[in-house]
């Protein structure tokens, strides 16, 4: 239980993989959804893509589009949110 917490477990890790459940994202599109600091969300993402959660797709657009999406790996976690949501509908909400 200790590692799975200590690999995924920090605050931005959780919102950023919460956040990309089911659609890509740009990293503008995360930085205001996680509230996240550029530098902190970088530094994030780049953990997240070193660990196999997520990937991340650039398009030679001008400006160039940088895209983020859960692999696999990633996207297997979202029972786990679910469960976390529906604990918290039950115990944290009146």
């Amino acid at each position: 239980m200790i590692d799975s917490l200590d690999e995924i477990g920090s605050r931005w890790r959780l919102a950023v993989l919460h956040d990309l459940q089911g659609e890509e994202k740009r990293f503008n599109e995360l930085k205001r959804s996680t509230d996240a600091s550029a530098r902190t969300l970088s530094r994030v993402l780049d953990d997240l893509r070193e660990t196999g959660y997520v990937t991340r797709r650039a398009e030679a657009d001008a400006p160039v589009a940088t895209y983020y999406s859960l692999t696999e790996k990633g996207a297997s976690l979202a029972p786990v949110f679910d469960a976390v949501e529906r604990w918290a509908a039950e115990w944290l909400r009146p």
